[in-house]
């Protein structure tokens, strides 16, 4: 699946617990979707389209985007990739003995403190490109973002409650799929089981969104020290968050905790083999990656 493709399903509330893993290995799964170390050593070139698809730069701008990136990739290569083979060695033996839902829960709040660090990180480079903006390309930012609400709110918001259901099995028996291959029966039903438990949190997390892009519209109005204000109103979105939404996220969360360790201690040898593989190719191609962003050593002499 295409990395934009990943981070939009993330965002979708659809796959609680498979949300903030997918957004913590943002620069990861280009890897891992690709199969090889080809993209992400291109990161500087690709992230920039991903940008043009909020607003369109001019000339000037992508010459700043370009050397603002470069800080923001060295230091994803140099100190965030060796955390995740780290990771990655830690899940691999996890799979030599019975997997419990708090395991899962673990390394799902290992999965969100990378993905805190690597969002406070971004932000440095997007808020310098945000300050070079004109107000036509802030609007036009904003008035993309809205469009995207809006078409969320159109899909999401006029499922019944069946296909609700539905779309939440199949999201979360993809990605099971991805690491273990085919699902036994006993694993589909134990999905099933999970999102007929799952609290519908369509609703709360556009509310959220559109909460959100309230706040964010006014501190782009770019008055005196409005970057400090993004950097706070990041750092403190946990506490502007309703009740309710935290109930239903809370809640799901558990549910895909207890899901997913099930679905893993019940794999078959093949899927084991499988999943040790998939593992394995991952953590060999960010070591690459890695290597490949060594510094060359001196020359003697």
């Amino acid at each position: 699946m295409a990395l934009s493709g990943r981070i939009r399903e993330a965002h979708r509330g659809l796959r609680a617990g498979a949300r903030a893993a997918l957004l913590a290995a943002l620069l990861v799964a280009i890897t891992a979707c690709s199969g090889t170390t080809f993209v992400y050593n291109r990161l500087d070139t690709i992230l920039p389209w991903y940008v043009d698809d909020y607003v369109d730069l001019d000339s000037p701008q992508r010459q700043l985007l370009d050397q603002t990136l470069q800080p923001f990739l060295r230091w994803h290569r140099q100190q965030e990739l060796p955390r995740y083979v780290a990771l990655l060695a830690e899940l691999d033996a996890d799979l030599d003995r019975p997997v419990t839902a708090s395991e899962v829960a673990a390394v799902f709040n290992d999965m969100e403190v990378a993905w805190l660090r690597l969002e406070k990180e971004s932000l440095e480079w997007l808020l310098e490109l945000g300050a070079n903006l004109s107000e036509a390309q802030v609007q036009e930012f904003l008035a993309y973002l809205r469009e995207r609400q809006q078409e969320y709110e159109d899909d999401y918001l006029t499922r019944t409650e069946a296909e609700y259901r539905e779309e939440t099995y199949d999201s979360f028996a993809e990605s099971l799929r991805d690491y273990l291959g085919k699902l036994t029966p006993a694993q589909r039903e134990r999905l099933r089981l999970a999102s007929a438990a799952l609290e519908r949190s369509d609703a709360a997390w556009l509310a959220e969104r559109a909460a959100w892009l309230d706040r964010l519209a006014v501190m782009l109005q770019r008055q005196p020290g409005w970057q400090q204000r993004v950097r706070d109103a990041l750092a403190r979105r946990g506490e502007t968050q309703s009740p309710r939404y935290r109930q239903v996220y809370e809640h799901n969360l558990q549910v895909v905790f207890g899901a997913v360790a099930d679905v893993l201690n019940e794999r078959t040898e093949k899927q084991d083999r499988h999943l040790r593989a998939e593992l394995a190719a991952l953590r060999e191609d960010l070591e690459t990656l890695i290597a490949q962003g060594a510094p060359a050593p001196a020359k003697s002499g």
